[in-house]
């Protein structure tokens, strides 16, 4: 099967026929707004970026043990380009592959799939449950606190802001930044 680019709806279908998740959707749709909005920042195709990031974790649901190993053979299937499944293998880099960041996409991704979780969480115990009010600050607070959010990966984190080359407090407001965009969409 050739590669071909798939649309925004074929993804999105995609992404629904695999997840029922509420909280997975809502997650892979905030990645998919802080990846076009990094897109943007950095000159690139925010459609391509913002694609990788709706389906980023397209198995997880129905096959957590198999996590992107199963997206990969879903992709391939349906004949997703070779350098859209690379990107998204390569956001499990030393967790559930051994696919490393190496492109500027690719770096975002892993670095900042974990910080949505993590500012999804900041924003749920916000009196107004909102990111729209929320500052990199506040967020940093809640990152001392070991206990606060316990299954957010802050080394890949951390590492994702070092392999892009950015301070880990301007990753976490392009990240908040990028969330105001979909907010409504997301319900934050």
């Amino acid at each position: 099967m050739t590669a071909r680019i798939p649309t925004r709806d074929e993804a999105w279908a995609l992404l629904n026929e695999f997840n029922r998740n509420e909280s997975l959707i809502k997650h892979a749709l905030a990645v998919e707004g802080v990846m076009r909005h990094m897109a943007e920042k950095a000159g690139a195709n925010p459609d391509e970026w913002g694609l990788i990031g709706l389906v980023h974790d397209l198995d997880y649901e129905q096959f957590p043990e198999q996590h992107c190993q199963k997206t990969r053979a879903l992709l391939d299937e349906r004949g997703w380009p070779p350098e859209y499944v690379r990107a998204i293998m390569s956001h499990g880099w030393g967790l559930c592959t051994d696919v490393e960041p190496k492109t500027p996409l690719e770096k975002t991704l892993y670095a900042v799939d974990e910080l949505v979780g993590f500012v999804t969480a900041c924003a749920l115990v916000r009196p107004s449950k909102s990111v729209m009010d929320m500052d990199a600050k506040s967020v940093q607070k809640k990152w001392k606190q070991k206990s606060f959010a316990a299954g957010v990966n802050r080394e890949v984190i951390e590492k994702g802001a070092a392999l892009m080359g950015v301070e880990l407090k301007v990753l976490i407001e392009e990240v908040i930044a990028g969330m105001r965009k979909i907010a409504p969409m997301i319900g934050m």
